[in-house]
């Protein structure tokens, strides 16, 4: 008899489960292309996986390559230049979390203290701008601008001589292996700071305003506002946004390094996106570019993880 309910039970949900389906229909149907998108360009290429463990180059039949098992991973970690690759990366994403990471969120909370309507929505459309250049017009302005002269009566770039004129001798900016790692990070502020501010502004706009009114009468300051008020209000959006962040830890921005790229600063700016092109598309080794770059996929997937689960022990909700 307990048989007989518990089938009847399951028969009843899978009843009621298609005839929410059948009321809603058209909500599945807008659904649709955004499932087919991840089965098409996200599910379906997975069975690339495979191309690291072979020795698989440009122009020989996928399932004519050589099974090598682990040898392509074995290859990579044992490599001298796996230390200098991870080196580098970490240097340039650490940089972009500290230094890059909290400026949408203060900038943000800076245009949402506005109160002239007219003028924040100048200064969003002005901040907004920049996300639309290419990376190709910036790194070429960047050039333009730290260039050595070619001869001692030719002129360099404007903050090449800027410099020489402060300090007597002009810094060589994209020669440095140091301050070509601080050239990368004032491009991305400059490029992705505003349109970073969107998402931040979207949860300032979800703000209570009656908390902000029963501050004013407690006699809360404008600061005491921002601290007790906004910043709490908008610490789930921050939380969640830090951890999709650390799932692209390892995810240094080709276009732009290899753009900025030379024969002096590669050793400090050899990453391991533009190491997977040059050994993938530039050599056409196909199967050490694979491994390198399912090495990164596992690695932002742990970050992701561990992001999450330390969200979760301070309190704070977490992505899942």
């Amino acid at each position: 008899m307990a048989k007989k309910d518990k089938a009847q039970e399951t028969s009843l949900a899978k009843k009621n489960k298609w005839v929410q389906i059948k009321r809603d229909k058209w909500m599945y149907l807008l659904l649709l292309p955004g499932v087919l998108y991840f089965i098409i360009f996200k599910i379906i290429p997975l069975w690339g996986i495979f191309i690291s463990m072979k020795d698989f180059y440009a122009g020989v039949p996928f399932m004519k390559a050589p099974w090598v098992g682990l040898e392509n991973f074995t290859r990579f970690f044992s490599s001298y230049g796996f230390v200098r690759l991870l080196t580098n990366t970490l240097i340039i994403s650490l940089m972009n979390i500290i230094l890059y990471f909290p400026l949408p969120i203060i900038l943000a909370l800076l245009l949402n203290e506005i109160r002239v309507q007219w003028y924040k929505k100048v200064l969003q459309t002005l901040v907004y701008v920049p996300h639309f250049v290419s990376m190709v017009v910036i790194a070429s302005i960047t050039l333009m601008l730290l260039k050595q002269p070619a001869s001692e009566t030719s002129a360099g770039g404007a903050i090449y001589e800027i410099t020489k004129a402060l300090t007597g001798t002009g810094e060589t900016w994209m020669e440095s292996k140091v301050a070509i790692y601080f050239v990368l990070l004032v491009q991305v502020i400059w490029k992705e700071t505003g349109w970073g501010t969107i998402i931040f502004l979207a949860a300032l706009a979800g703000v209570d305003v009656e908390q902000y009114e029963a501050a004013i009468v407690d006699g809360a300051t404008r600061f005491q506002q921002l601290i007790y008020i906004t910043i709490p209000a908008i610490m789930t959006t921050v939380v969640t946004m830090f951890i999709l962040r650390m799932g692209s830890v390892l995810d240094t921005g080709f276009e732009q390094i290899i753009l900025m790229q030379n024969d002096v600063n590669r050793s400090a700016t050899e990453t391991f996106d533009t190491y997977v092109y040059n050994i993938g598309r530039v050599d056409g080794n196909y199967g050490y570019s694979t491994a390198v770059g399912l090495f990164k996929s596992v690695v932002s997937l742990i970050c992701i993880q561990a992001a999450n689960r330390l969200a979760k022990r301070a309190g704070q909700a977490g992505l899942f």
